[in-house]
Formats: C-alpha cells, sequence, structure tokens
C-alpha cells in the first residue's frame, strides 16, 4: 500500500507560515536547496525542477500530491493551474472551479475516502502539500513527516496541523542538519 508523506517546513515553535502566509522569513542557502533539489526533487514545483534541469528527471519516491484550495491558491493567482505537472495533482476544495487541467482533480467530498482510495492504487508515495486544515484532516492516514525545522520562532501564525487534541505518536528514523541552522527530521507513525 502506498504511503501519505506529509512534508512540511515549520518555525521551531510549530508555524508552517505566518499569520497572512508569510513564508519568506524561512532561510535558505544553496547547500540546503540543493539537498531539496536532489534527493526531494519529487516535491519539488514544476517551475523549480525546470531551473534545475530536472523536468525529464524520473520520479523516484512521490507520484502524487494532494493539497488543500489555500495551498493550491497561490500558483492560480499566477495563473499557473498545475504547479505540479510531473505529478497527478489532487486538491481539495468546496469552492474552487475544476482547474481545466487533465492532471488536477477537484475533490469537494470527503479527504479521507479518497486519500484511502489513492493509498490502495499502484504507484509511488503521496505527498501531502498541505496545508493545516487538510493535515488535521488527513492525521490519521498520515504514515510518514518529513519536517524542516527551520532557527525561526514566528510567534504566531499557521500551525503545522489543525485538529482536536489527539496526540499521535511518531517514530524518529532519521535526522539531518544544514549550514543555515535547519534540521530535517524523518519520522514514521507508530502502528
Amino acid at each position: 500500500m502506498r504511503q501519505l508523506t506529509y512534508y512540511v517546513g515549520v518555525t521551531l515553535d510549530g508555524f508552517i507560515a505566518g499569520p497572512d502566509d508569510e513564508v519568506d522569513f524561512y532561510p535558505v542557502t544553496p547547500a540546503f536547496a540543493e539537498m531539496m533539489g536532489t534527493e526531494l526533487a519529487d516535491v519539488q514545483p514544476a517551475f523549480v525542477r525546470a531551473d534545475r534541469g530536472g523536468v525529464d528527471q524520473p520520479l523516484t519516491r512521490f507520484d502524487t500530491v494532494v493539497m488543500g484550495r489555500r495551498t493550491y491558491e497561490p500558483a492560480l493567482q499566477v495563473d499557473v493551474t498545475d504547479p505540479y505537472s510531473h505529478l497527478r495533482t489532487v486538491v481539495f476544495s468546496t469552492t474552487l472551479a475544476d482547474a481545466g487541467e487533465p492532471n488536477v482533480e477537484i475533490v469537494r467530498t470527503d479527504p479521507v475516502a479518497r486519500v484511502r482510495e489513492l493509498k490502495a492504487q499502484p504507484g509511488l508515495g503521496i505527498y501531502l502539500a498541505g496545508g493545516a486544515t487538510l493535515a488535521g484532516v488527513l492525521l490519521d492516514e498520515i504514515d510518514r513527516l518529513i519536517i524542516k525545522k527551520y532557527p525561526v520562532i514566528a510567534g504566531s501564525g499557521i500551525p503545522m496541523a489543525s485538529h482536536s487534541f489527539s496526540p499521535t505518536q511518531f517514530g524518529l528514523d532519521r535526522v539531518r542538519s544544514f549550514d543555515n541552522g535547519c534540521v530535517v527530521l524523518e519520522y514514521t507513525r507508530l502502528r
């Protein structure tokens, strides 16, 4: 069965973005960008893959991305309707119109049921791009976490997952630190 991986950047105090969706305060160095662009190339938007010359590189970890409307909207604001053209894209929204892209599926029904269907299909992993509301809804379906913990305290903003009190344990698989002070933590759900 395919696994759902929530890959996300967070501040030391657990926010994925500022109160107005700000993310420009995360420090990124060339060495850190290189790691993200090579090891995690599948999760890079298509324009980043193109800039790195990796448009035609084979997928290695993920072949599907799922996201909420707020994660998808920044691309729409710059007239990009398929920001992950190298991945099957599933957007959960009750308000968005059909994107008119054969690679983009707008799902208006239960995210949990659709993710379970995706997990049962053959293929590579499923990348959860966010955001907090969708991560909270899909918490019981998340199999793996890849967390980029940045050396920044935001004070307020959008949490990593919005959900009611529900302690969920994950086991630490790997820890790496980088020259920008970021620590990348990889976890697997404990069942």
